[in-house]
C-alpha cells in the first residue's frame, strides 16, 4: 500500500516539474516573441551570476534553443569579481558538464569597490556599475549580439516602484533597451516569470547556486521595503500585483502628465466625440460595481 502511495506521490511531484518546465518555456518564448528579442544568426550572451534567475534563464534558453524555427547561439558568461570565499570552480564545472560555450572573465573589481565605497554602505551600484562596463567590453571581444540578463518579472515590479517612490519618475525596467555606450542590445527573457516559479525551479533542477552575499554588502534597503510591500499586496490582495505588471504595457500617455511624452498644449475641442477620452467629472476612474474580467474593483469607502 505504502509503494503505491509513494509512487502516486512521485508521480505527482513529476506532473508538477513538467508543468513548470513548460510554463516557463510559454512565457519565455512569450516574451521573446513579443519583444523581437532574440533573431536568426544572434549571438546570446547570457549573463550568468550563479543566482537562481540567471541558471533558469540560460537552462530555458537552451530548450528554446532546440526547438526554435530560427538559428541562433548560446555563450555562458561570467564575471569573476574576485569576491572572498567566491567558489571559483563551480561554474566551470557546471558549464563544463552541461556542454554549453562558455566564457569566464577575471576581474577584481571587489578591491575597487571596497576602496572607494565607505564601509557599512551599500555597494551594489558601483558594483553593478563596473559589471556592466565589463560586460559590454566581453560581448564586443566574444562577437555577442545580445546580451541576455536574468531579471523577472518581480525585478521589473519593484524598479518600477523604486523609481516612483524614491525616484520621482514613472520608469522601469524594459524587456528590451538598447545599452548606455549605444553598441549593444540588452534582453530580459524572463521579463513574465514571476520570481516564485524561478525559485521552484532551481530547487527541481539543482543549480549550484552561488550566494550573492559574498562580499558582504547589506542588501538595498529600499528595494527590500518594496519587495516585502508587493509580497503582503499578493497575500491580502490577490491579482492586484499582476494587474500592476500588465499596467507597465497599457499606457495611456494623454492621461498622464509628461509633456514630452503627449502634447498637451496642442490640445482643442474638434467636435469629435472620443470614447477613450477623459470622463471629465468622473471621481473614480473605473465602476465599484461593474465587472470586469482581470481587473480588480475598487472598494467603496466607509463614508459612501
Amino acid at each position: 500500500m505504502n509503494a503505491v502511495v509513494d509512487t502516486k506521490a512521485a508521480d505527482k511531484v513529476t506532473y508538477e516539474n513538467n508543468k513548470l518546465h513548460k510554463r516557463l518555456c510559454r512565457l519565455v518564448g512569450q516574451a521573446i516573441g513579443d519583444f523581437n528579442m532574440i533573431e536568426e544568426g544572434d549571438k546570446v550572451m547570457v549573463c550568468l551570476s550563479g543566482g537562481k534567475d540567471s541558471y533558469a534563464l540560460l537552462d530555458i534558453l537552451m530548450t528554446l534553443r532546440e526547438r526554435a524555427p530560427i538559428n541562433f547561439e548560446i555563450v555562458a558568461v561570467n564575471l569573476d569579481q574576485k569576491q572572498p570565499n567566491f567558489p571559483a570552480d563551480v561554474l566551470p564545472r557546471y558549464l563544463t558538464e552541461l556542454g554549453v560555450a562558455f566564457h569566464i572573465e577575471n576581474q577584481d573589481t571587489y578591491s575597487i569597490v571596497k576602496r572607494l565605497i565607505p564601509e557599512g554602505k551599500t555597494t551594489c551600484s558601483l558594483c553593478s556599475r563596473l559589471r556592466r562596463g565589463i560586460l559590454y567590453r566581453v560581448a564586443d571581444e566574444l562577437g555577442c549580439t545580445k546580451i541576455a540578463l536574468g531579471h523577472h518579472r518581480d525585478d521589473i515590479l519593484e524598479t518600477f516602484f523604486l523609481n516612483m517612490f524614491f525616484g520621482g519618475k514613472i520608469k522601469g525596467m524594459p524587456a528590451k533597451l538598447v545599452s548606455d555606450d549605444g553598441k549593444h542590445v540588452v534582453i530580459r527573457p524572463l521579463a513574465y516569470v514571476k520570481e516564485e516559479d524561478t525559485e521552484r525551479y532551481a530547487a527541481v533542477k539543482n543549480f549550484p547556486i552561488i550566494p550573492c552575499d559574498l562580499c558582504g554588502s547589506q542588501e538595498n534597503l529600499q528595494r527590500k521595503q518594496i519587495k516585502a510591500m508587493l509580497r503582503d499586496w499578493e497575500k491580502k490582495h490577490p491579482g492586484r500585483v499582476e494587474n500592476t505588471f500588465s499596467a507597465l504595457s497599457t499606457v495611456v500617455p494623454s492621461h498622464l502628465m509628461d509633456r514630452a511624452l503627449f502634447p498637451f498644449a496642442e490640445i482643442k475641442a474638434d467636435g469629435v466625440a472620443n470614447p477613450l477620452g477623459d470622463i471629465a467629472f468622473d471621481e473614480e476612474p473605473c465602476s465599484t460595481t461593474t465587472s470586469v474580467p482581470g481587473v480588480i474593483p475598487l472598494q467603496a469607502t466607509a463614508d459612501q
